[in-house]
C-alpha cells in the first residue's frame, strides 16, 4: 500500500487501520455496571476497605505478639530482615490510640505519608462523590522518586546489624 510521497521524496507507506476489537461479555458486564452504579458507589467501597483495615488493626492489637510466635510477614519469615513496610501495622495501631512517638518509632516513613495519603483520598473521594473541588496537591515524579529512594534508604539502614542502626528494629 504505497501512498503520497513525504515531503522529502521517500515514499511513506500507509499503516493499515485495524478495528478495535469488540469486548467480551465480562467487560461489557463492568461497563454496563460503570454506567448505572452512582458516582459515590467507588469511594465509598474504598472507604470501607479503608475502615476494614482499621478494623482489622484495632481488633488484632499488633502489639502484644507473642516473643516467641513466628514472623507473619513472609519477606521476614524467609529472609530474616524487615521488609520495606514492616512496623506499618504497629504504626497505625500507635496513630490510632494518639501515641505519635511509638507510631514514629515503628514506621516513620508511613507516619509522614500517612496525612498526604489521607488528603489525596479526601480530595479524590470528594471529587467522585460531590463533585468538590479542593485545591490539588501536586506531587511530582521527582518527589516521588525521593520519596521512594528514602524509604530503600530506610529499609536497609533498619537492617544494619551495628550499633546506631539496631536502633531502628521493630
Amino acid at each position: 500500500m504505497a501512498a503520497a510521497p513525504a515531503p522529502d521524496g521517500r515514499p511513506v507507506q500507509a499503516v493499515p487501520v485495524y478495528p478495535a476489537p469488540q469486548p467480551d461479555r465480562l467487560t461489557r458486564f463492568v461497563l454496563r455496571l460503570q454506567e448505572r452504579s452512582p458516582r459515590w458507589a467507588v469511594p465509598l467501597a474504598a472507604l470501607g476497605c479503608i475502615g476494614a483495615g482499621i478494623g482489622y488493626t484495632l481488633m488484632i492489637d499488633p502489639t502484644r505478639s507473642a516473643p516467641d510466635a513466628a514472623p507473619t510477614c513472609l519477606f521476614k519469615l524467609t529472609a530474616g530482615l524487615d521488609c520495606p513496610g514492616c512496623g506499618g501495622t504497629r504504626a497505625l495501631w500507635y496513630l490510632l490510640h494518639a501515641d505519635l512517638p511509638a507510631a514514629a518509632r515503628h514506621h516513620l516513613l508511613f507516619v509522614f505519608a500517612l496525612p498526604f495519603l489521607a488528603y489525596l483520598f479526601v480530595a479524590w473521594a470528594g471529587r467522585q462523590a460531590f463533585g468538590w473541588r479542593l485545591p490539588e496537591l501536586r506531587i511530582s515524579n521527582k518527589l516521588i522518586g525521593v520519596f521512594l529512594a528514602a524509604w530503600l534508604a530506610f529499609s536497609v539502614v533498619r537492617n544494619l546489624p551495628w550499633a546506631p542502626f539496631t536502633a531502628l528494629y521493630v
